[in-house]
This record gives C-alpha cells, structure tokens and sequence, in this order.
C-alpha cells in the first residue's frame, strides 16, 4: 500500500506479540517495504539492510535535536541530550566525540582485557546452583568496567543502572506517563551527582575519564560544563546498556540452540565470531532515528527534507539478501557484515570495550560451565528499541 508520501510501513509497535518476538513481523515488513513511511509514529522506516546501512551512512542524514515541550517540564532531558555528541552534528559531534575517544580506543581497551577477565571470573566464583545472568554477571561486569573508566566511586556503582534504566525508556516508541515522569527524576539526579563528582575530581585529580574531561572543561574552551555531564553520562549509559543486553540476548540463544552451544565448548577459539553472531542474530538496539537535512533518495525513495527516518537494525540484519539462512543462528557465520553497533558517524565509541567485556564473560561461562542449561524460559521485557530479558534463569550444570 501507499499514501501520498509514497510506500506505507505496516508495523504495530505496541502489540504485545510483537514486543515478545519482532521478527517475523520485521521479515514481512523487508520483504513488503524495505522502506516505507510509517503513519502512526510520523517517520519512514528502513527495514532492508542496505536501506538501513544508506539511514546510518548517508551524510544528508544528521542527528538534530529538538527540545521537548514544555521546556520548563523537560528542562532536565532537554538539557542532557542537546549537549551529548549522540544529538549533535559536525562540528560539535567532532569536537565531543574527539576528546573522549582515546579512552576507548582499541590500543587503551585492550590494556584492559586482562582485569575485565578476571574480573569475569570474580563474578561467576560467587554464583550458586541457580543464578540470574543478567543481575550476577552481565550487569556487575559491564557498570564496573565503564565506572572504573569514568572514575566513579565503588559505593556509588549500585546507583548507575536504575538511572540508566529510567532514562532509556524513554526512546522506546510505546512510552507510559510514568516512565516519562521516571526519566526525568533520573536525569536530574544523575546530572547532579555528575557535577558533584566533576567538582571532587576538580579538587582532587584522578587517573580516570571524569578528571580528564574537567581538565579540559578548565584548561580551554573545547567543552561547557553541561556538555561534559551529558557526556558522562552518554558513557556510563552506553557503555553497559549494550553490553549488558547483547550478552543476555546472545546465551539466550545459545541455550536455545544447543548445538551451537556445544560447538563453542569444544571450540572457544569460536568466542569472537559468537559474539558478532549475537549483534546480528538478536542485537540490544534495534531502532536508529535520523532526520533528512534535504532530500534524499533511499531505496529508489524520497525521503523529504525534515522528515525523521528510522533505520530498523533487528530488520536489516535477517536481510536474505545479505545474509544466508539468515534466521539460523550460525556462530561460525563469516562474513557477518550486521549492523548491531550501528554505522556512520555514529558508529558506537564503546564497540571495542563491549566486544571485549562480551568476550571475558562469554569465555568465562564456556570455559567453567560447560553444561550450562536454562533453569526456566527467560521472560522478555515488553520493549523493541532496546531489546532485553527481565531476568535470565541458569543452572551451571545438569
């Protein structure tokens, strides 16, 4: 079908169905309308590979911004996403994102792959005959990795995630009041204890990602006090939200295919492409929002200037015509050109960190529970733009 915009996506974004497995609706809305503009949510969606790979690369595409009203309500999210690198074009997205890439680049994240190992291993000493994956191991791992990064205090690690939590509900498309009203509790909270924590690294310096940022917050004029809480607190939230979700995701579906569980187990040396498998096969993102600075054609498409597109991340990589058996989940799969960590200019900073926390934890769990088994079947959580289980259930042996 189409409007006067052009092809029509047909996609229930609130069914409960959906919610709970997105992919057969995802392969007839490929296959229907690679892209197409979606009424209720006002954008187009980019299901096929290429036309989700054109939304991310295509530099007519950017990240903008627009304050939510009313601003003296959405003050404390107005203020935390219009100074991250995230909403921001060149030549803030450059200045931002450059003075926090050296810490998350490959040379410095690999110095850290030995204490995120042990790190790991710590972790799964403590678990007993039945444990939580999520709450014992992947969540632990990912907010101590990226809170040792940043600099923020052991004692305080525990208050990262329900903040993190509340404040990524709201880029999900079916949204409750009281989430809104939770993510903005969060925001103010969590900028607040970012300037006090900013003011303590200013009087006493530190070897850590916060003291960097104030050192340059006070040294020049490359970085405003609110830009260097918003990005922190980008970090923090990115830096385990992925994570987190994509390992949960991926064991999921290794206890589900058995047999790929036992080839990793008598082949660890599969641990790398298993987790390029587990961005692809069911990744933590699954919805990328641009808006068109001018026309640009996707897929033989218009896409008018102004308009927001959406590139569907989960659709485009069970593209059949990039992927073979695109629905098998195959850890041997090579190549594996999925865009899990996204593409572009906004291509995820943390991707080497997550790969390596993904890798620790995933090795870890193969190497000391070979018999690893599902205790019970993983409730999922009723969300599509940032996919995850409420808890996940394992028995380290039979």
């Amino acid at each position: 079908m189409a409007d006067g915009r052009g092809p029509r996506a047909v996609l229930d974004f609130g069914d409960p169905e959906f919610l709970i497995d997105p992919y057969p609706a995802l392969a007839r809305l490929r296959s229907r309308t690679p892209i197409g503009w979606h009424e209720p949510t006002g954008r187009w969606l980019a299901a096929g590979h290429a036309e989700a790979s054109a939304v991310l690369r295509d530099r007519r595409l950017g990240r903008f911004w627009t304050d939510r009203e009313p601003a003296e309500v959405w003050e404390p999210f107005n203020t935390l996403h219009r100074n991250q690198m995230m909403e921001n074009e060149p030549p803030v997205h450059t200045r931002l994102r450059t003075l926090v890439a050296q810490a998350f680049g490959r040379g410095h994240v690999e110095r850290l792959g030995p204490s995120i190992a042990a790190a790991a291993d710590a972790l799964l000493d403590r678990v007993g005959p039945e444990f939580d994956l999520l709450t014992e191991l992947a969540e632990p791992l990912a907010v101590t990795v990226i809170a040792e990064l940043l600099g923020v205090p052991e004692a305080d690690r525990h208050r990262l995630r329900p903040w993190s939590a509340a404040i990524v509900r709201m880029y999900e498309v079916s949204r409750t009041k009281s989430d809104e009203e939770a993510a903005l509790t969060a925001c103010r909270e969590f900028a607040d204890y970012l300037g006090h924590l900013a003011a303590a690294r200013r009087a006493e310096p530190r070897d850590d990602l916060i003291t960097h940022l104030v050192v340059v917050r006070d040294s020049d004029d490359r970085l405003s006090g609110p830009e260097l809480v918003a990005s922190a607190i980008l970090l923090l939230n990115a830096g385990h939200e992925a994570s987190v979700n994509a390992l949960g995701g991926g064991v999921v579906a290794l206890m589900r295919h058995r047999e790929q569980w036992d080839r990793l187990v008598a082949d660890r040396a599969l641990v790398p492409a298993a987790i390029e498998e587990f961005l692809r096969y069911d990744p933590p993102l699954h919805m990328f929002v641009r808006t068109a600075a001018r026309d640009v054609v996707i897929g033989g498409v218009t896409v008018p200037a102004g308009a927001e597109v959406a590139a569907l991340l989960g659709a485009a990589n069970r593209d059949p015509l990039v992927f073979t058996d695109p629905d098998v989940f195959d850890i041997g799969r090579d190549p594996n050109p999925h865009l899990g960590f996204g593409a572009g200019l906004h291509f995820c900073l943390g991707a080497p960190l997550a790969r390596l926390e993904l890798r620790a934890a995933l090795t870890a769990l193969v190497a000391r529970m070979p018999e690893l088994k599902l205790a019970a079947e993983p409730p999922q959580r009723p969300t599509f733009v940032l996919r995850a289980f409420k808890e996940i259930r394992l028995r380290p042996s039979a």
